[in-house]
């Protein structure tokens, strides 16, 4: 009996060990630095992960592009190299036009209508990521994109050589069909940008503009409500079947938990950030008539050509939008 007791210790000790070394780490890259919303929202989702799997999944947040910059973060997930992301679906609108669909203009422009577009195109996106290896977790919207510029707006020709931010595909044709020249800069080197005359202007939220100090360079922001883009939190198939069932599950619900909570904070501090822009110093400006009608026409011809591009899946996925 005095043999058997330290074997039964040695045996409780190794067993102990093995739990313990059982925890997952994953690593999720983000473009946007700490005191952005998404951010915010990544870290609880974190929290949450490792609550609701008993610790067995844990996730670390790399923000503001310190692990991978935003058009790397897709492929890094892809690869494995990260085994979850966040990802602006626009920026891989060369890609399908399914990752196009949330940043055509003027096609929904609230939260109510954003989030009815993302229930048609969700089977669609699940289906083009699932062939690529990944998995869709969940989506936040943006808050709706508005114009950052110093010169005066009125109508679309008014957008003629301005210099112009263009940090996806649809941002820089929005930019052509404008008149505008299109200059690719990533959220990470926006402020920069700007400091050094690289640009003039840019099409984004007011929450982009709060975390670049954008005030300090531009004074006007026209609230056109043009779209709401999405970023969505994207898994590795792989990596996600290597998990327990147990611990799927919890991801999946700390998943849902983050979008509820996401789409709910994009709208808190949408306003917020537009009141702080504001104590800083930047004109918050309602469109004229004329920009208005000027835009939507652009965003006429870009929804078209999605459709086109898009085919039968893509009239699909508008009719269906429109009938909500």
């Amino acid at each position: 009996m005095k043999k058997t007791l330290p074997l039964l210790a040695g045996s409780f000790v190794l067993a102990f060990s093995a739990g313990a070394m059982a925890q997952t780490k994953w690593d999720l890259p983000s473009a946007y630095p700490a005191s952005n919303f998404h951010v915010e929202n990544l870290n609880n989702f974190a929290k949450d992960v490792e609550s609701l799997s008993g610790g067995q999944l844990k996730i670390t947040i790399h923000n503001n592009a310190s692990l991978y910059k935003a058009p790397e973060i897709k492929r890094a997930v892809q690869g494995n190299q990260a085994q979850i992301g966040e990802i602006l679906l626009t920026n891989y609108a060369n890609e399908d036009p399914i990752y196009a669909l949330d940043g055509l203009p003027f096609l929904a422009t609230g939260y109510d209508a954003s989030f009815k577009l993302y229930q048609t195109q969700k089977p669609y996106l699940e289906k083009k990521l699932a062939s690529q290896g990944m998995t869709l977790l969940f989506t936040v919207a943006w808050p709706p994109q508005g114009i950052f510029a110093n010169r005066d707006l009125k109508t679309v020709d008014d957008l003629k050589g301005l210099k112009w931010r263009a940090y996806s595909p649809v941002t820089a044709k929005i930019a052509e069909l404008a008149g505008a020249q299109p200059v690719t800069v990533q959220a990470a080197e926006l402020s920069q940008a700007m400091a050094t005359g690289v640009i003039d202007s840019y099409m984004s939220s007011a929450s982009t503009g709060y975390d670049t100090k954008t005030y300090e360079y531009i004074k006007k922001w026209y609230d056109t409500q043009a779209w709401l883009p999405k970023n969505a939190i994207i898994v590795n198939k792989k990596a996600f079947d290597a998990l327990d069932p147990a611990t799927q599950e919890a991801l999946k619900k700390a998943g849902a938990q983050a979008e509820e909570r996401g789409w709910k904070l994009a709208q808190e501090k949408g306003e917020w950030y537009k009141q702080e822009l504001t104590k800083n110093g930047m004109a918050i400006i309602q469109p004229t008539p004329e920009l208005k009608a000027g835009l939507n026409k652009i965003g006429e011809v870009m929804i078209n050509e999605w459709t086109e591009r898009a085919g039968d899946d893509g009239k699909a996925i508008i009719e269906a939008y429109r009938k909500m």
